[in-house]
């Protein structure tokens, strides 16, 4: 029983924030290998990249592709037919003349089905500099917001979970008064059995509505967990249910109140992010000292975000962060999910300077210069919804210990190694 609980935890941990790595072989394969191996070349120079297309492991010859080159997210600059006599071809992509990232997409038409790859080069990105500006009174804005916030009573609610719960490990449902009064925020503590102090880390979720299962496994490695949803509803209701909501009044929920700065769904969102560690070092069982925040995507962004309103975190593991350099378009490059700038005519223009002031508060960017904790990196070149142009910009802009742990060909999925390199980081950063 013990084994098929570990599995159930595992299989939870990894099917929730995480979008798993494609099978790794479909019918027809395209290969892009560019010429460097780290894919990184210098400013100036010139990347090329080696396609082949294969079925059944074997180059298929007399097959003709179509790619296209540019940077990334951007509309291309080359588009050309090739035919592939050899079975391979080594198409030249040319260079860069300042830092970013340039992208070779390719696509085969093969009996009625048309398959398709990616792959990126970087240009020098560890010189990529923000484009999001930082407003002048950007820490007045979230001291006085953390203030106002901090007069509502954590009112807190916490309610077993039996057949969550192991031998070693207590798992309970638990709502936080957060925002307004009467506002709530969910989330699933794990918390050891045994009497003792222990480190914590606050899980921050991707993109989406969902129910959530939290993390016994930290609480059985001696670490505190606690999961949280960012929309004010309960966090162990049926799929069906949140499947309802995303498809209602939830719908694209990143885009609500964009216009103002006070009214900006996210307002809430990173309020609450504070509020769960206000419940998590008011814990007994915490050590007073270590305090952890992990995610990835849209829970990457709030790992920065936290580790930047927060002063009481001290390690910070973001996984391909969204929501960084989100103005990336007004200067002619990728910007960051959601990408609110890319297609300007959908906006009105009489509010396009209240979005760009908007997203200047709530930018990943501008709380990333605020961190003092280490901050652990994963991500990779190919990722086509959070751009690695938008995620430099975040990670250069970082004056604390920082390192990264790329996955090169990740197209915003994460690989198993990231996952257990994440937690490793983790957990050594908590019980130093």
């Amino acid at each position: 029983m013990k084994k098929i609980l570990a599995l159930l935890i595992t299989f939870c941990l990894f099917s929730q924030g995480f979008s798993q790595p494609p099978p790794d072989h479909q019918w027809i394969e395209i290969v892009i290998s560019p010429n460097h191996s780290d894919w990184t070349y210098k400013v100036g120079e010139e990347a090329e990249f080696q396609v082949t297309v294969l079925k059944s492991n074997v180059a298929l010859r007399d097959i003709t592709i179509h790619y296209t080159m540019g940077p990334e997210r951007m509309d291309p600059q080359v588009s050309h037919d090739v035919l592939l006599t050899t079975g391979s071809v080594l198409l030249k992509a040319g260079s860069l003349d300042e830092p970013g990232f340039l992208r070779c997409e390719v696509s085969v038409d093969y009996d009625g089905k048309t398959y398709r790859a990616w792959a990126t080069a970087g240009f020098e990105p560890e010189k990529i500099t923000a484009t999001v500006e930082l407003p002048e009174d950007f820490n007045t804005f979230w001291s006085e917001a953390i203030e106002e916030n901090n007069k509502l009573p954590l009112d807190t609610k916490m309610t077993l979970i039996p057949d969550r719960c192991t031998e070693n490990v207590n798992v309970y449902h638990v709502s936080l008064q957060n925002w307004k009064r009467g506002a709530r925020l969910y989330g699933i503590l794990s918390v050891p059995k045994k009497e003792g102090k222990y480190p914590a880390v606050l899980k921050v979720p991707g993109a989406g509505i969902r129910s959530y299962y939290g993390d016994p496994q930290f609480a059985e490695d001696g670490i505190i967990s606690f999961e949280i949803g960012i929309h004010g509803i309960s966090v162990i209701m049926p799929q069906q249910s949140y499947d309802d909501l995303l498809a209602g009044w939830n719908n694209h929920y990143w885009n609500n109140g964009i216009e103002d700065k006070d009214d900006y769904f996210y307002k809430r969102v990173y309020l609450g992010c504070i509020k769960a560690n206000d419940f998590l070092t008011s814990l007994p069982q915490w050590d007073g000292k270590n305090l952890g925040v992990m995610g990835s995507s849209q829970g990457g962004a709030l790992s920065l975000i936290t580790a930047g309103l927060d002063k009481r975190v001290t390690c910070a593991a973001p996984v391909h962060p969204a929501m960084c350099d989100m103005t990336g378009y007004l200067h002619g490059r990728a910007g960051g999910w959601p990408h609110y700038l890319q297609d300007e005519s959908k906006w009105e223009r009489a509010a396009h300077a209240d979005i760009v002031e908007t997203l200047s508060y709530y930018d990943g960017v501008n709380f990333a210069k605020q961190i003092t904790a280490p901050v652990w990196f994963s991500f990779g070149y190919n990722d086509n919804v959070v751009p690695p142009t938008s995620i430099f910009a975040a990670y250069n802009s970082i004056k604390s210990p920082k390192e990264k742990f790329l996955a090169l060909e990740s197209a915003h999925w994460v690989y198993p190694e990231q996952q257990q390199a994440q937690r490793s980081w983790i957990m050594k950063m908590l019980k130093k």
